[in-house]
């Protein structure tokens, strides 16, 4: 451990920091752990989102789960899309017991456009791509160029 309190030529004493006391007593990877981010190991799902001329679509990317770990909602022109989803595995060997737990979770949220038509949103998820499909309203598609004749 480093404990040294070094005096610069301006007689201010200058003791070590508390990074250098973690790192000191339990390594580097202890240390980092205190400065980093605590969120590192949580990813949120990558997200795809597309428009053509009639809908947007969100897509993402989230393998392992199942269609009813999902909530969708809609709120003040918001698209909320959460998951909660609780692991338990118990296994007994002899007079061992082995339990493993754990729970995974985001939420996303995305505004919309006031060009979408939220009565007929739909969403299906399949091999572990959740699609939402979100029409836009009759008078927000792109309509065909139209040849006005000059009288």
């Amino acid at each position: 451990m480093s404990t040294e309190v070094t005096v610069p030529n301006n007689g201010n004493v200058v003791r070590p920091s508390l990074n250098s006391w973690i790192s000191d007593w339990f390594g580097d990877d202890l240390s980092s752990m205190f400065n980093g981010n605590f969120n590192r190991g949580i990813t949120l799902p990558a997200v795809n989102i597309r428009e053509t001329g009639d809908a947007y679509f969100v897509e993402m990317a989230v393998p392992g789960m199942k269609k009813s770990d999902f909530e969708i909602a809609l709120e003040n022109n918001v698209l909320l899309i959460s998951t909660g989803r609780e692991h338990q595995e118990e296994s007994e060997e002899g007079t061992y017991t082995r339990r493993e737990f754990g729970y995974s979770a985001f939420r996303r949220s995305f505004t919309l456009p006031e060009t979408v038509d939220e009565q007929k949103i739909m969403a299906t998820y399949q091999d572990g791509l959740l699609s939402v499909h979100l029409p836009k309203k009759e008078e927000a598609k792109k309509k065909p160029a139209r040849t006005i004749t000059i009288s």
